[in-house]
């Protein structure tokens, strides 16, 4: 954070753009490398943060694991469809950016925290709304308490979460991930140190590990607008003068953003159904699955760092006028993202058998059971992790370039009509699961993962494909 960040402005050519001697343009790989890294590292420190949760609610109980990791992605899904105007920050921070906007960028920013306050009551209504929305699923009296008990304050607190991603949005957008990488590492301390005090020091159980995580955003958020609103960004993006809302603005991020939150609520959605289909075949198989899901962050949420990359990258890009550039420099991001996402999917197999025991009490009789079929589930993760980093950084690329509406169109069908209906008939045995006019073949948890390995293979390949075919808008903010 030394060096000046006025001195940045004006900048000059295409972001990662090199020409050799013979006046050839080539991806410049250090410039890339200089963007990627700081993101990946904050997606390895937001790993970390949700590994210390897993670790925190399974020293409570296997039934406590199991519980949260029944609404834990539905939750997420909540966030991502409530928080469209948040999500689009970095997309039009970027292409502001790379058009010399730098104002606008300022007003993206505040836009998308102005759009979060409007939907900030829909977030409470649906945190004192968990009874309606598992009880169709049929957990168990126990497993829902639990859960209900996690899911309050979590949705609750969830737009001071949404209001921090707008803002390292801008950061991001700016090509700054080092100030995104600073607050969450200030965020991550937070929440391990009150996990411990609310989940063990006041009794809170699963119900503490939630306040945490909204505490620790309560801080994080605190922090990154006395950045957002330093003296460096004040000069440089007049940063203090663009907070006012503007109408225009704000529907503009709406329907550039809602997409973006609808396609990752469209995914998780399904991911989250799929985990109540384990968690109805019984506490093993969900406490195994959620273990599994959680752990397969530490593939994911790199592969998310560099398609962050290439959002900003393309973004820039679009923003300067330059498609062309746009399309080169996203199809090496995306290619990058999923070659280092399928590695750390095999590692994360190896590993699995000496991993996995870290994250369990052995004290609870159900542990030994829970680590067999997770070591297990963790091959069958591992088979479709390339994809998943074209799935991810192809949707990522698209953001950049404005492309939302049918990326969102494509997943949700994929979701709802192929993988949902096809997890739900390979897992259940007749008469075993929701939905009694499906086929049901009952090979329990290992044919709902059957069913997320051809899920991601099509989703990648469809979204890598919309990504080529280049059909893109520029932003007009």
């Amino acid at each position: 954070m030394s060096t000046p960040i006025a001195s940045q402005l004006p900048h000059s050519g295409l972001p990662a753009r090199r020409v050799d001697s013979a006046g050839v343009a080539h991806v410049d790989l250090p410039a890339v490398l200089a963007l990627a890294l700081p993101l990946v590292a904050n997606s390895a420190v937001q790993t970390l943060l949700n590994l210390t949760d897993l670790w925190f609610i399974g020293h409570i109980s296997t039934t406590a694991l199991a519980a949260v990791g029944a609404v834990n992605w539905l939750v997420v899904a909540v966030v991502l469809l409530l928080a469209g105007s948040g999500m689009a920050v970095q997309t039009c921070v970027a292409q502001c950016y790379g058009a010399g906007r730098y104002n606008r960028a300022a007003q993206a920013a505040w836009s998308g925290l102005w759009g979060i306050l409007c939907v900030a009551p829909a977030f409470i209504a649906v945190a004192f709304s968990s009874h309606y929305i598992l009880a169709p699923f049929g957990i168990g009296h126990d497993l829902e308490a639990t859960a209900a008990r996690f899911w309050l304050p979590r949705v609750a607190g969830a737009p001071l979460g949404v209001a921090v991603w707008a803002v390292l949005g801008f950061f991001n957008g700016i090509g700054r991930p080092r100030a995104t990488v600073i607050m969450t590492i200030i965020i991550t301390c937070v929440n391990i140190i009150l996990n411990r005090v609310f989940i063990f020091d006041l009794g809170l159980g699963v119900a503490g590990s939630a306040w945490a995580s909204t505490c620790a955003q309560a801080v994080g958020l605190v922090c990154t607008l006395t950045v957002f609103l330093s003296a460096g960004y004040r000069r440089a993006y007049r940063t203090h003068l663009m907070w006012r809302p503007r109408r225009a603005v704000l529907w503009a991020q709406f329907r550039l953003g809602f997409p973006m939150g609808l396609t990752g609520a469209s995914d998780l959605i399904g991911i989250s159904l799929f985990q109540l289909m384990q968690v109805r075949l019984g506490a093993v198989a969900g406490a195994a699955t959620q273990l599994v899901m959680v752990s397969t962050a530490i593939a994911y949420m790199p592969g998310v760092g560099v398609a962050q990359a290439g959002t900003t990258l393309v973004g820039q890009s679009i923003g300067a006028g330059d498609r062309a550039w746009a399309m080169r420099v996203g199809t090496y991001v995306i290619l990058m993202a999923a070659i280092l996402m399928g590695g750390i999917g095999v590692l994360l197999a190896l590993a699995g058998p000496r991993v996995l025991p870290l994250l369990l009490t052995s004290g609870d009789p159900a542990t030994a059971l829970v680590l067999k079929e997770g070591a297990l589930l963790l091959w069958f993760a591992a088979a479709y992790q390339f994809f998943d980093g074209l799935n991810i950084a192809s949707s990522f690329c698209l953001r950049g370039a404005g492309d939302t509406l049918i990326p969102g169109a494509l997943v949700l069908v994929l979701s709802w009509f192929v993988f949902v209906p096809l997890a739900h008939m390979l897992t259940f045995a007749p008469g075993g699961g929701f939905l009694h006019f499906l086929p049901q073949l009952g090979y329990g948890a290992r044919g709902g993962w059957v069913a997320v390995i051809v899920y991601v293979l099509l989703l990648g390949s469809v979204l890598f494909g919309r990504w080529r075919l280049g059909i893109w808008q520029k932003i007009r903010l």
